[in-house]
């Protein structure tokens, strides 16, 4: 089911619906920046999970998070390695020490900084549309889930920020688009990664059922650990039954 075909009205039961969908998006977002940055052995990043409690809700604000998943609702605030873009990888080289080898270094270390910040931005819709997928029982593939479909399930604003970062990589259109759905096949492997997914359903089912209007970092990241333990553990539990 796609975010905008949903009706705009207040009905209890198709807000509350909504509610989960934005919660693994949100979800989706802070399991990227604490899973997918660890994984890369980037530093941590602080975070904070802002969500609107469902009864002060507006029509309005329903219909406006479909079309654009504004702030009105939900947001993660936070959370990026690189809050200030340089105009060009250029201009950022231009920025950096004289001494070669540490430019070059500097440069890998921005990159990586770069590539996870535009992933965990795409891992949001991401995680909204398996949920959808999962919740309608229909399958979650790159053929039916692509870069274009992302606009259903909240993902405007995410993919402008990530034009944004690409806008200062390269002034190539075609380098841009080859870069984002690189990064893209990335998140949604990591979406689709069994592990992964039990931490964000973990962590979303956290968010919808709180009622908390503010989820701060270390709340979220030691839901997201739980999760991860409680998988690995039952992975080698099940492991150790067929040995």
């Amino acid at each position: 089911m796609k975010r905008n075909s949903m009706v705009e009205t207040l009905d209890q039961d198709k807000l509350i619906e909504h509610k989960q969908c934005i919660a693994y998006h949100e979800a989706g977002h802070a399991a990227g920046i604490h899973l997918n940055n660890k994984a890369r052995k980037l530093p941590p990043v602080f975070f904070t999970i802002i969500f609107k409690e469902i009864r002060d809700i507006t029509a309005i604000e329903v219909g406006a998070y479909q079309a654009t998943h504004n702030d009105c609702i939900a947001r993660v605030e936070g959370g990026r390695l690189i809050e200030l873009l340089p105009s060009s990888l250029e201009e950022l080289v231009e920025e950096l020490t004289d001494d070669h080898d540490t430019t070059v270094e500097l440069l890998k270390d921005y990159m990586l900084a770069f590539e996870a910040d535009i992933i965990n931005l795409l891992i949001g819709p991401l995680a909204e549309a398996k949920y959808v997928a999962n919740t309608d029982d229909e399958l979650f593939n790159h053929q039916l889930v692509n870069l274009k479909a992302l606009k259903h399930y909240g993902g405007n604003s995410d993919l402008a920020l990530a034009h944004e970062y690409l806008h200062s990589f390269s002034t190539n259109k075609q380098q841009r688009d080859t870069k984002l759905a690189e990064l893209f096949a990335i998140a949604f492997n990591f979406v689709n990664n069994d592990e992964n997914w039990a931490a964000i359903t973990c962590l979303a089912d956290y968010i919808f059922n709180s009622h908390k209007n503010t989820i701060d970092c270390e709340e979220a990241i030691s839901i997201l650990n739980q999760s991860v333990e409680h998988f690995k553990n039952r992975r080698l539990k099940i492991r150790h039954h067929y040995e």
